[in-house]
């Protein structure tokens, strides 16, 4: 039940505003946005801002400085307001989901462990009622059927200078399995949507989704049943339901339950023209995808910091678009980590903490890492239980890591990288650094590199054979530390022709500049001639363990962040990998010296995201002594 307690501004229209009071579970987005202006945490812009690149250049800016959440009250070419930098800090994630994070966290280590709840029913003894309490609800109507729009009304926001069109970057697309069309068993993701742009009709927009996925799923089977696929793409709403469609769940668990436990408010669904409308969102476009027609969808800039390219995706005849009186169009911008996606990937790690060790047998600990992409890089901590008086090689650690390599989103790792948790009690993957020289003091390149060949990979991964085409490399270390890693960059280095610039990235890592990669046999060519070159200067690499070739050797040295996006974002394994003193002993490569990671951008490779600087310059502008966003940034 809602308490009555708020407090009541006036606006300048002459109209009330209440804020609930901060224990309450918020019914909309616009609460949630007065709740935040309440507490300090909103903005308002009152000046028009364009939609083409500068509010996305301006939440990115908010998000660098960790600023407040910033709400355009007028945006230009639409009658509706945007807000950004909803979830821009971690300390506001855990705010909007403060009175419902533990009892999250508790449904989440019951769903993946049920024995939690025998040996400890004093804590867990309120589970049932909750998950009760957030069953959806099916309601006759809503806000959200208020109003009715076009797709060219809402807020045209393109978010880099080489996008294809307007995006909806935090949409919810709820799709049902037509074989058993129930909430249920429903899917709640978060699939970039395009809005305009490429060759869509004015009632068309791109569906980007992966067939693996769970909307994947009943697209199949609407195509079995030469049907139409039926499905709604909710914007806004309380902000729990954004979180819950890019939450990966524990299998079993609705996301529409998700929502509800979050919110602390049950998921309500009214039906409009057969088609399933989220109630309490700001808006509903419904509509149908056939499942034979596509469409070019992109370019996208994408979160690995680069531009996902145009391709053949779904695309949905749009049917209506409805809307709430209050409503507002929230949005982000994703691009080179960490963005703001960035605070959904932390707390996604708080809540899941619980399902890691039951999950995957022997894993301890994972943390993907966001500086280089996300999907790029992934660091886990597993235990060695396997014959315990041979302490001297990986074993359980590559039961592990193949277990992890069919895990949920661990399957999309390109370069995993696993060591045992005996070894030292206190490490900790989401230690980078420390987790990295770890692995590089007990290494040996001769026995634990494990790659996997013509394999699948993430669409958004360029650096393959083909879409969705590439290889994995399992890195996997135990034991006591075998060398000490050099602290101070080798003198002297005689490197080939071409061959300039060698900066210590960290201890035991070298950043070396080569030659352009011009095409394939050329560049493949060039990376073995250093590792050539290299072998009779062993004594002058000593502890060093990886040398990574790249173009700019001062920039990817400079920092962590840096180092991490330009190796694991640009380097494809089966192709990139090469070593000093290179062998084959019955199929399985090494290396006798360092190993070298060609990590310099390849011709074709999706180039990386830049802003506009005329458009820079304006935001620049704006955020001058006497402009509307001085002070924030």
């Amino acid at each position: 039940m809602r308490s009555s307690a708020a407090t009541c501004l006036t606006h300048a229209s002459g109209r009330p505003r209440c804020y609930p009071s901060p224990a309450l579970a918020y019914a909309s987005l616009h609460e949630c946005a007065l709740d935040l202006e309440r507490t300090g945490q909103l903005v308002r812009v009152a000046q028009p801002i364009d939609p083409h690149l500068a509010m996305a250049e301006i939440q990115r800016r908010l998000y660098q400085v960790q600023g407040p959440a910033l709400l355009f009250e007028r945006v230009e070419g639409s009658p509706f307001p945007a807000l950004c930098n909803l979830y821009g800090t971690l300390d506001r994630c855990r705010f909007l989901f403060r009175d419902a994070l533990v009892g999250v966290q508790q449904a989440i280590a019951v769903k993946a462990d049920p024995t939690l709840a025998l040996r400890a029913p004093w804590r867990y003894w309120r589970l049932p009622f909750t998950g009760l309490r957030s069953l959806p609800r099916r309601v006759r109507g809503g806000p959200v059927l208020a109003g009715q729009t076009t797709i060219a009304a809402l807020p045209q926001i393109k978010s880099w200078p080489d996008d294809g069109g307007p995006f909806i970057t935090l949409p919810q697309v709820y799709s049902e399995d037509p074989r058993d069309p129930r909430p249920m068993r429903s899917n709640l993701g978060m699939y970039r949507v395009q809005l305009g742009g490429n060759d869509y009709a004015a009632d068309e927009i791109g569906m980007h989704y992966q067939i693996h996925r769970g909307i994947g799923i009943h697209h199949a089977a609407a195509r079995e049943r030469g049907e139409p696929l039926k499905v709604s793409v909710f914007v806004g709403g309380p902000p729990a339901h954004a979180f819950a469609a890019v939450m990966p769940l524990p299998e079993g668990l609705s996301e529409l339950v998700f929502a509800g436990m979050l919110a602390r408010r049950r998921v309500r669904l009214a039906e409009r023209d057969g088609f399933r409308v989220a109630a309490d969102a700001d808006f509903c476009i419904v509509g149908t995808i056939d499942p034979d027609r596509t469409k070019p969808e992109g370019p996208f800039g994408d979160h690995l910091g680069y531009y996902s390219l145009r391709h053949e995706f779904p695309v949905m005849k749009v049917h209506a678009v409805w809307h709430r009186r209050d409503a507002i169009w929230p949005f982000t911008v994703v691009g080179r980590p960490p963005q703001e996606d960035t605070s959904f990937g932390k707390l996604i790690h708080e809540l899941t903490t619980p399902m890691v060790p039951v999950s995957v047998p022997g894993l301890r600990s994972m943390h993907a890492v966001d500086a280089a992409g996300v999907h790029p890089l992934l660091l886990a901590l597993g235990s060695e239980r396997y014959v315990p008086y041979r302490p001297d090689r990986p074993q359980e650690l590559l039961t592990i890591a193949n277990a992890l390599l069919g895990f949920n989103q661990a399957s999309l790792a390109k370069y995993l990288i696993i060591a045992a948790g005996e070894d030292d009690r206190a490490l900790d993957p989401a230690d980078e650094l420390g987790f990295l020289q770890h692995v590089l003091a007990r290494v040996d390149w001769t026995r634990d590199l494990h790659f996997q060949t013509k394999t699948t990979m993430d669409t958004l991964d360029y650096l393959g054979s083909g879409l969705n085409a590439g290889s994995k490399l399992v890195i996997a270390a135990r034991g006591p530390a075998q060398r000490t890693l050099a602290r101070e960059r080798p003198s002297e280095l005689g490197l080939p022709e071409g061959f300039a610039g060698v900066e210590l990235a960290m201890p035991g890592v070298l950043t070396i500049g080569g030659p352009g990669f011009a095409q394939p046999e050329q560049g493949y060519a060039s990376a073995e001639s250093l590792a050539r070159a290299l072998e009779g200067q062993l004594d002058r690499l000593a502890g060093i363990m990886l040398i990574v070739l790249v173009d700019e050797p001062a920039f990817a040295a400079r920092t962590l962040n840096n180092f991490l996006w330009v190796s694991f974002t640009r380097s494809n394994p089966s192709h990139d990998v090469h070593g000093v003193g290179a062998t084959i002993e019955h199929k399985h490569w090494g290396c006798t010296g360092p190993l070298i990671l060609d990590a310099r951008i390849k011709p074709w490779h999706a180039p990386p995201l830049i802003e506009d600087a005329k458009v820079s310059k304006q935001v620049d502008a704006l955020a001058a002594k006497g402009g509307p966003l001085h002070g924030l940034f």
